[in-house]
């Protein structure tokens, strides 16, 4: 078929964003506005010295410092009295959702689903159709696909406490070559990325439960020593033949993400200064952040700094992130900082990683070919201050509501560094915007020009003030400046996905019912709404698929918004005026990874098979279901579980991913990797992974 708007699906790649932006509100969806000049610019700027950036970051972190330490560091190295402590999330709005298009399949076997075709993604498991590649319990394992058994095992554990053993373990794949990402070495990471990402990070805490992939209870871990190096740890492994090591990159903070284009991957830190805050100071909240500005006053550039040790050849160098490498926006609180890692995946050895580092948070990472974004958002900032609820007999622990009066800043900062080159990214410039980013599907970069789909107000309560909004930025020029928006999306509700499919835009919101919007960006001085579909219930990750349809995976709900479970809808999107649902089918699940996970989403098109992973009843563990999308349908075709699903409990029985090589569906949960025909879905091979 043919689109009503021509070949919207081309699509431009390298651009280079070369200023800075502050965007402010706008008007409604069926008034969008035109921006025609910039607005007032957030410089970049180095610091002249080691002494000139200390003096900075204690003045920054010293400015924002609360009672209880630095604020918004959540996941980092910020510590008070011994304690890792952070801000949490909501999970839900936290969460990487929204939609991904697989990157193109390749001689019979799919890849993982990406946001952007030819920018690889981490994920549990790769493949390039001659073997596959996953670790599990700390031991990576590489599969025959065609023999179907296991040739290589590679033990990555350093002893039987090591937190990789309860970890979720994420890989990029290059060649022969595996770049083995662990969140973290100080401390256990659940199995799954929350309902984030971003970003979620990429691989994010989560707690254990049934189902999880967490063998068992994750056991306690020593407090880490002053000098020991206690955040991502990783691996690059040679496959042919017998699985080696040959090189190992630890740093301070969390893995953020990761992108990869051809054989260099992009590896996003995110650290904070190694600061210990008096646990229960004397005094008032004065008396504590006195004590605290005077923890900062004693520290010095080494403690703000990231660390990295690299291993390799049996040789181990250590080092920091020099001050010439570290960068500042006008507005930094210092507790926070962006590490961007780069690393070839065809040498022999892990370097440095060629770090360039910036004084900001972030929480959401999107990379097309030849630019990598990070953004972080106030969200922290947006939860009400802790008020009782009024009434006769009101108690202290009465559940508590937003006063009347109550607002925060909503905001996301969008940081750009130029990759299209090798070697270290160029830090190029921030844009603000206001409201919060979903997850990386927010984000799109096309045509010379970034869209960016945020939320802002309040959502919840009896009288949710929130809506939506798309910004139209351009990349050219000199500076990065508005062209245009459309705001008013979704009144009372907040996105739940997003999108961009050239110079068409997909947003969902989501209250009682679902209001899917298309978006003509063909003009980006003149965005528009120029549809709108509301049925029941919502989608939260979008698909597009060839023939102008759509998609979506979420939840069916009641009248009120009461959901009941996941749902797949078909729709048709050939008439941007006139989006219609073709198809709905309701699974036997009380929800599914792929509502918020893209990477657990596959669908192979050579066949219209659509294969979604299911949440077991009760907490136990879940399969998949396998569907047939057709141009106006879908039927199910049948469910895979394994086998030891029943057993497990909490021993990793679900089943987390989905990937086609030949005529054969692999599965991998916890316990093991299964081969079922892809068109009967019979089982085949058993390959335990335990």
């Amino acid at each position: 078929m043919t689109s009503a708007w021509g070949n919207r699906r081309a699509r431009a790649v390298g651009v280079t964003l070369v200023g800075t932006l502050t965007v402010l509100a706008g008007c409604t969806a069926d008034r969008p506005t035109t921006v025609g000049s910039p607005a007032p610019a957030l410089r970049l700027v180095a610091f002249d010295s080691c002494a000139d950036a200390l003096a900075g970051l204690r003045a920054a972190a010293k400015a924002a410092v609360t009672p209880w330490g630095l604020p918004g560091a959540d996941g980092a190295d910020v510590i008070a009295g011994g304690a890792r402590t952070g801000i949490a999330k909501d999970a839900a709005e936290a969460a990487p959702a929204g939609a991904a298009r697989p990157a193109p399949a390749e001689a019979g076997h799919s890849t993982t689903t990406v946001h952007e075709a030819g920018v690889d993604e981490p994920d549990l498991v790769k493949t390039d159709g001659r073997r596959i590649v996953t670790v599990q319990r700390g031991v990576l394992r590489v599969v025959d696909p065609v023999a179907r058994r296991v040739t290589g095992r590679l033990d990555l554990t350093t002893g039987p406490a090591d937190p990789i053993r309860y970890q979720a373990v994420d890989l990029l794949l290059h060649g022969d070559r595996a770049l083995v990402l662990v969140s973290s070495a100080g401390r256990p990471a659940g199995v799954a990325r929350p309902a984030g990402g971003a970003a979620g990070p990429a691989i994010r805490p989560a707690p254990a439960g049934p189902g999880s992939g967490v063998s068992k209870p994750v056991p306690p871990v020593d407090p880490p020593g002053p000098d020991q190096i206690t955040g991502p740890r990783l691996v690059l492994v040679e496959l042919t033949g017998a699985p080696k090591v040959l090189g190992e990159y630890r740093t301070d903070g969390t893995v953020l993400d990761a992108r990869q284009v051809d054989g260099t991957a992009r590896v996003v830190v995110r650290s904070a200064p190694r600061l210990i805050f008096p646990a229960r100071p004397d005094g008032d909240d004065a008396g504590r952040i006195a004590a605290n500005r005077a923890v900062i006053d004693r520290s010095t550039v080494a403690d703000w700094l990231p660390r990295y040790q690299v291993t390799a050849g049996g040789r181990t160098s250590t080092g920091r992130v020099p001050c010439e490498r570290l960068s500042r926006p006008d507005e930094y609180s210092g507790a926070t900082l962006v590490t961007v890692l780069s690393f070839d995946l065809a040498a022999t050895a892990l370097t440095d990683g060629d770090p360039a580092t910036v004084l900001a948070d972030g929480n959401t990472v999107y990379g097309t070919a030849g630019e990598l974004y990070v953004a972080s958002d106030d969200r922290w900032r947006s939860f009400p201050p802790a008020v009782p609820e009024a009434g006769p007999g009101s108690r202290g622990d009465a559940p508590k509501v937003a006063p009347a009066n109550w607002s925060a800043e909503q905001r996301t900062l969008i940081h750009r560094f130029d990759v299209s080159r090798p070697g270290p990214p160029r830090y190029v410039t921030s844009a603000k915007v206001p409201g919060w980013l979903i997850n990386q599907y927010a984000l799109s970069a096309w045509n010379g020009h970034l869209r960016v789909a945020t939320t802002t107000g309040v959502t919840w309560g009896p009288s949710p003030t929130s809506s939506s909004t798309v910004y139209v930025l351009s990349t050219d020029g000199g500076t990065l400046r508005e062209t245009g928006r459309v705001t008013g999306l979704g009144k009372g509700e907040r996105i739940q996905s997003v999108r961009f499919d050239g110079p068409v835009g997909y947003v969902v919101t989501f209250r009682q019912t679902d209001p899917l919007y298309t978006l003509d960006l063909r003009d980006p001085a003149a965005p528009r709404v120029t549809g709108e579909l509301k049925i029941s219930g919502y989608s939260s990750y979008l698909h597009p698929l060839d023939g102008d349809r759509l998609l979506g995976i979420g939840q069916e709900a009641s009248a009120t918004g009461q959901v009941r479970g996941t749902q797949v809808s078909l729709f048709d999107v050939r008439d941007p005026t006139r989006p219609v649902q073709l198809a709905r089918h309701q699974l036997d699940s009380p929800w599914s990874e792929a509502e918020r996970e893209p990477h657990a989403f596959l669908y192979w098109p050579a066949t219209g098979l659509l294969v979604v992973p299911t949440g077991g009843p009760s907490g136990r563990p879940g399969g998949v279901t396998a569907l047939r999308v057709t141009d106006t349908g879908i039927t199910e075709v049948g469910t895979v579980n394994h086998p030891a699903a029943e057993a497990s409990g909490w021993d990793g029985g679900s089943i987390r991913r989905s990937l086609v090589i030949g005529g054969t569906l692999w599965t991998l949960s916890g316990q093991a990797l299964q081969a079922n025909d892809l068109t009967t879905l019979r089982p085949l091979t058993w390959l335990p992974l335990t």
